[in-house]
């Protein structure tokens, strides 16, 4: 058992809800694999608490939290500063202590990016379908943007929604490479296997027979298929792109090096490859993904 004393660090989440996160064994086993004296906890926070939660935070000399739904955009007029991607971004996932405060961090979509490099998937030069315009969908086209996707293309329920966050993040990323459409708007698109990134909450536990898009012949566009959810391990999304040969992923690499960035950021270390295994493979314990 890890041994509590006056000069241990603490770091934690907010959210709400916190009661199901794997962010604390995330982060407490780094402290325990790199010898940081350093322990990690959940805080419940209710939406208009936030302000008050940061100050608190503050005034109690946490070194760092990480900031879940519902408060990764509301935090952000509570900070002291901005890192510029997050800003790009839009949303907060990680506030590191600086004089006066915190600075605000988005190290979801760099996390995302990492568990792709991990899988051996590459964006530059590549052509991304991404299922969903909201601000994940959103954050995720900022990802594209930013490490050299060629073409982004946002499919969306509704079309007018895609639209405004596509010409946000071109205008954001200085070039013209997000394009919105409807759900159906693959089937303009060249047949040829495509990147596909499912960035909506639907397919979550409970409701895991869910999927966007159920048409047979979406699938036969998906090259690799990453669902960002990770409960369940494998959504309905990926069955049907596995089904039509895909290569699939889930959400829990995501959130494994989202994790490690902000451990990082908060301990000014570098978590090893190794010490990343460890901890993914404690993660798919507590899931019960047992391969």
């Amino acid at each position: 058992m890890k041994e509590i004393k006056g000069t241990t660090a603490v770091c934690g989440l907010i959210g709400n809800p916190v009661e199901h996160t794997l962010s604390p064994l995330i982060h407490n086993t780094l402290s325990e694999l790199t010898g940081e004296d350093l322990a990690y906890v959940p805080f419940l926070v209710e939406n208009e608490a936030v302000g008050e939660a940061v100050r608190g935070a503050h005034a109690l000399h946490i070194r760092g939290l990480n900031v879940t739904v519902p408060h990764k955009s509301a935090v952000i007029p509570y900070l002291c500063a901005i890192d510029p991607l997050a800003e790009k971004i839009g949303a907060v996932n990680t506030l590191v202590a600086c004089e006066g405060g915190y600075k605000g961090y988005n190290t979801d979509m760099p996390g995302l990016y990492r568990a792709l490099v991990s899988e051996g998937v590459a964006l530059e030069g590549e052509t991304v379908l991404i299922l969903g315009a909201g601000g994940v969908g959103r954050a995720v086209a900022m990802m594209c943007a930013v490490n050299g996707a060629s073409d982004v293309y946002l499919l969306n329920r509704t079309i007018s929604k895609a639209k405004e966050v596509a010409d946000e993040v071109n205008a954001a990323a200085g070039r013209d490479c997000v394009t919105a459409m409807a759900l159906d708007g693959y089937r303009l698109l060249p047949k040829k296997k495509y990147i596909v990134i499912q960035a909506t909450s639907v397919g979550m536990h409970p409701h895991v027979e869910d999927a966007v898009i159920k048409e047979k012949d979406f699938y036969e566009y998906v090259g690799v298929g990453v669902d960002l959810i990770f409960n369940p391990a494998e959504t309905m999304f990926m069955k049907y792109a596995a089904g039509a040969g895909a290569r699939t992923m889930n959400g829990l690499k995501m959130l494994l090096y989202q994790g490690i960035l902000a451990y990082e950021l908060w301990n000014g270390v570098e978590v090893t490859d190794e010490q990343a295994k460890a901890v993914y493979q404690r993660m798919k314990e507590a899931m019960g993904i047992h391969e």
